[in-house]
């Protein structure tokens, strides 16, 4: 598949040194969904953003030789985000950013977020968690990341067209059959079981339920969904592209980049 863990996570900056007696610091507005960079509510088994400063030492990305039996990391560089008791799942960690996952374990509540760098803890966050909290990744602006069923990624110069099979890319989608467990890379198929609540709408138009072909963990990767679906007969150029589930729903003006259908012909 040509999508990969450098396109859907932020990971960027330079290794620098920090005092050793400079607590962790960060607050409630800075740690929002990784994929909408919104301070909403999260969700079990969705990968969150903390910023802040003096997080961390030096700057670490998560490779896939560094997984254990499948699973993240739940230290790196000395750091633990510790979530409702449990030590979260890390992709990187930085002096001014950590990339970690919501546990799946958990359900939705309140919860106590805090971020220990080797020994040194700063701030208790109290953190509303929702069932699902549904977001799509962006790039290239506001296109949302999807793919060909080939794997190559749509975009500008690759849309999508009516009737076409795509895959989208999404986080916070919930709890799933079977069951997963935190940080677990995907091996296979898990379908959410929030399924009959979920819709996608292009242009503001529900896609139908049969066209939505598989709603559940991404293979290869953790914390990440993908949604397989059959766009309408018929679609706007560039339309914005929005999933729900219950109550829950992404941010608007994400656009998916699509050809316009051609006219029918009498």
């Amino acid at each position: 598949m040509a999508i990969s863990l450098a396109v859907v996570f932020l990971a960027g900056g330079r290794t620098r040194a920090l005092a050793a007696d400079s607590s962790p610091s960060y607050t409630l507005q800075g740690l929002v969904n990784a994929a909408t960079q919104t301070a909403s509510a999260l969700a079990p088994n969705t990968i969150a953003t903390l910023y802040g400063s003096n997080l961390a030492f030096a700057t670490h990305a998560v490779i896939p030789g560094e997984l254990r039996g499948g699973v993240l990391p739940n230290v790196l560089e000395g750091v633990t985000v510790y979530v409702g008791g449990f030590a979260a799942n890390l992709f990187y960690v930085s002096p001014t950013q950590i990339n970690f996952l919501i546990p799946y374990e958990l359900t939705g509540g309140t919860v106590n977020v805090a971020v220990a760098r080797q020994g040194v803890a700063g701030p208790t966050l109290r953190v509303q968690l929702n069932p699902t909290s549904p977001g799509l990744f962006l790039w290239n602006g506001n296109y949302a990341i999807a793919a060909h069923l080939a794997g190559n990624i749509i975009g500008p110069d690759a849309p999508a067209k009516a009737g076409e099979i795509i895959v989208v890319y999404a986080v916070g989608l919930g709890r799933t059959t079977p069951e997963s467990s935190s940080g677990r890379v995907a091996s296979g198929a898990a379908s959410i079981l929030a399924l009959s609540q979920l819709q996608v709408t292009i242009a503001g138009l529900p896609v139908a339920a049969k066209d939505i072909l598989y709603a559940g963990l991404a293979p290869g990767f953790a914390g990440l969904y993908q949604i397989n679906l059959r766009l309408p007969a018929s679609v706007p150029p560039d339309p914005e592209i929005r999933i729900s589930v219950a109550s829950q729903i992404s941010a608007p003006r994400v656009q998916l980049a699509a050809q316009q259908s051609p006219p029918a012909v009498n």
